[in-house]
């Protein structure tokens, strides 16, 4: 067996197998040690992304949606079905089957690649070594490294006030588990992870009431687009308990939630809890004693911007660093690490990194908000266009949202963009290319879009920057 490398990477996630990939396509020995293992006690690459993340809560948002659509807007379309009946054992055969095919694929990547994979936990035994704990085992073994790179991702959260016991109270993964549909979920945070789940339960059947100790909904976002959200999701029968902090919980079969809303003490009984308010980086135990890696008091490990720590030939990249908690964001970090070790140029633009919430109607967004620039100081103009009046848009039945442009008021280059509506997370990504390529509102103008398309919107979105849009009413200047 091999024990000596050019690059080991601790961790197999987005940010992980990706940089162990690429530092293989660039000519280095390459090794990943994951220490994930499925329900059945078998090794899974992906981290948690792929297993119980991003992977398995689009699949059931899918199915969920389709669900819906047959319950109740098939008709719409002059497609009349009986009565829609859930299968939910085959809704998550369907997940795991999505999740099991995709994991096989990281191991062959990795063999095509010929990337040398480690099932075991590792850490940094010395500068220049890694030791291996193999999965299922007490043997450890220790291989050598011109270059770490630290890639061990992020857990869930957890509150003294909700502890967790994977039955009646669990996390995100727990609740993509569920083998029967709640009367009543009760989920604690209303950010993106707990508008995700809120959603599938809540196009399942359940009455599904969300706890957020803030004052306001998705601070992060444009107030115009997350003032559209949150109406829509309210319509679609999803209820929002704000400036609502979860005391303590009583567990019987049932769940009692004690909060203190606004001063006042209150309670609600619900059949499960979902405990969704963050991540937090999976930073202990990344090193020996000696090895003395600098860690932030928040737990993520302290990096430049090009992701390097303060030990040399030692990185780390994805949610185990400063910046958003996203998979792409830590693809690219560990895209970034694998040029640098191989003596190429590489960065990441952290100023363009896109964010989507995946409802429906889906929440996107790139750059700078509108409260962001008023905070600066900075002259903008922004322009909006609606679905509503969107051709396309209105030939599926989906008119939902709108799509609004962000410009300098002098330059006219594009600051951001928000968009909420039909398919927004693939729209978003002609904003981010705008942006990367430093495009002006008035470049997007005079680009021509295939009609009838939903990405009209986001032309007519420009064009009402300077307020030319073609298809909505002139808007009235100050």
């Amino acid at each position: 067996m091999k024990n000596k490398f050019d690059v080991v990477v601790i961790g197999a996630g987005p940010a992980g197998y990706v940089a162990a990939i690429r530092c293989a396509q660039l000519g280095l020995s390459t090794a990943c040690v994951d220490a994930w293992c499925d329900k059945n006690g078998n090794a899974s690459l992906g981290g948690t992304c792929l297993n119980v993340g991003c992977i398995p809560s689009k699949a059931l948002l899918e199915s969920s949606e389709l669900f819906t659509q047959a319950q109740h807007e098939f008709s719409n379309h002059g497609i009349n079905v009986s009565l829609a009946e859930l299968d939910l054992a085959q809704m998550l055969r369907r997940k795991d089957k999505i999740v099991k095919d995709l994991t096989k694929g990281i191991s062959g990547l990795f063999q095509s690649n010929k990337v040398e994979y480690f099932s075991g936990l590792g850490k940094v035994h010395s500068p220049g070594q890694v030791s291996i704990k193999k999965s299922g085992s007490n043997e450890t073994i220790i291989v050598h490294a011109k270059n770490i790179i630290l890639a061990t991702g992020s857990r869930s959260t957890e509150i003294p006030s909700a502890v967790i016991d994977k039955q009646t109270i669990v996390d995100s993964s727990g609740a993509l588990e569920f083998d029967q549909v709640p009367k009543t979920l009760g989920i604690v945070g209303a950010g993106v992870i707990g508008l995700e789940l809120g959603t599938v339960w809540r196009r399942l059947g359940s009455k599904v009431i969300l706890f957020e100790a803030l004052p306001s909904f998705l601070p992060s976002a444009d107030r115009e687009i997350a003032s559209n959200a949150l109406k829509i999701y309210q319509n679609q029968g999803l209820e929002f308990r704000f400036n609502s902090k979860v005391v303590s919980c009583e567990v019987n079969k049932a769940v009692v939630v004690h909060t203190e809303e606004q001063g006042q003490a209150k309670t609600q009984e619900v059949d499960r809890l979902v405990v969704a308010v963050g991540r937090k980086p999976n930073s202990e135990h990344l090193t020996t004693p000696q090895v003395k890696l600098e860690i932030d008091a928040a737990g993520f490990v302290r990096v430049d911007d090009q992701c390097k720590t303060n030990i040399e030939h030692v990185y780390a990249i994805g949610d185990l660093v400063r910046g958003p908690m996203l998979a792409h964001k830590g693809s690219e970090e560990g895209m970034m690490v694998a040029e640098l070790i191989a003596g190429h140029f590489a960065r990441v633009n952290y100023d363009n990194i896109p964010s989507v919430v995946y409802t429906h109607p889906e929440l996107a967004w790139v750059g700078q908000t509108e409260q962001s620039l008023i905070a600066q100081g900075r002259d903008y103009r922004a322009g909006v266009f609606p679905f509503a009046a969107s051709g396309r848009a209105r030939a599926a039945g989906d008119t939902s949202g709108l799509v609004k442009v962000i410009a300098d008021a002098k330059t006219d280059r594009i600051l951001g963009v928000h968009m909420i509506g039909p398919h927004c997370s693939e729209l978003i990504m002609q904003a981010v290319i705008a942006i990367e390529f430093s495009a002006s509102a008035e470049d997007l103008a005079l680009t021509m879009f295939a009609h009838p398309t939903l990405s009209e919107a986001f032309h007519e979105a420009a064009l009402a920057v300077d307020n030319r849009a073609i298809h909505i009413a002139k808007a009235k200047r100050a």
